[in-house]
């Protein structure tokens, strides 16, 4: 007879990892402040356009574009780790 087939198995036998638990859901107040983020975004980029660069905040021109996108891209972000 072998010699593997003589020894006796010393590790005991694959048992599979327990089932992992649902991850923790968001706050309930996460998705309104996402919205909001995204909605707020948007309208400063929509008055940045209609004031001909002047407002919301006047003398800085293209900046006003760069906040209104950041905003929307924090709302972006936000949505992503979502549950």
């Amino acid at each position: 007879m072998p010699e593997s087939a003589s020894r006796r198995r010393k590790k005991p036998a694959y048992t599979p990892p327990p089932a992992s638990s649902q991850p923790a859901l968001s706050k309930p107040w996460y998705a309104p402040v996402c919205v909001a983020l995204l909605i707020i975004g948007l309208i400063w980029v929509v008055v940045t356009y209609i004031s001909d660069w002047s407002y919301p905040i006047p003398n800085i021109r293209a900046w006003n574009l760069a906040i209104g996108f950041s905003v929307m891209m924090v709302g972006f972000v936000m949505l992503m780790r979502w549950r």
